[in-house]
């Protein structure tokens, strides 16, 4: 979880960001069209070195009309990957981790600033695994892992924060 709270996360808009910064702008964003419905959903790849760095990435929709995104590059030093299997786990696990912290100090934000009326979910979690390829045998374990923090799971070609924002910066 530390690795998450410290540091900064980018946005192209606004530059680098606190993880108060990052909450604080997803309620402005919502805020600003209250009306419209909002997705909100984590996701994370990893680099393939043995010491690889995990880019972690939060996405707010306003279905229909694009969004913004946040991203985190969380790396280990010292800390070494010797297999894909690891490094999906831990990207699982740090999407969950953040998806978890989010989640609750985002909705207490809202109370807070008593803006209840917005509509938006934030349930899913997308994962950078898919039925082709060699992360098909770790649907289970990955979408479990997801289901038991709380989540709803997207696989590829779904999970596009994991495979697609993320994976830019991967």
């Amino acid at each position: 979880m530390e690795k998450i709270l410290n540091g900064y996360f980018f946005n192209p808009t606004k530059g680098n960001l606190k993880i108060d910064g990052v909450i604080e702008e997803l309620i402005n964003y919502i805020s600003e069209k209250p009306e419209k419905f909002y997705d909100i959903i984590v996701g994370c790849d990893s680099s393939s070195e043995e010491e690889p760095h995990f880019p972690v990435a939060l996405v707010v929709l306003r279905v229909g009309e694009g969004g913004r995104f946040f991203l985190k590059r969380i790396a280990y030093k010292g800390r070494r990957f010797f297999n894909w299997k690891q490094r999906v786990l831990e990207e699982v696990l740090l999407s969950c981790q953040m998806a978890l912290y989010l989640k609750e100090n985002f909705e207490k934000g809202i109370k807070d600033l008593r803006k209840e009326s917005l509509h938006y979910q934030f349930r899913y979690i997308h994962a950078d695994v898919g039925e082709k390829g060699q992360t098909k045998d770790m649907i289970k374990e990955v979408t479990g892992l997801i289901k038991g923090n709380g989540f709803e799971p997207k696989i590829k070609p779904e999970a596009f924060v994991a495979s697609i924002v993320a994976d830019r910066y991967s």
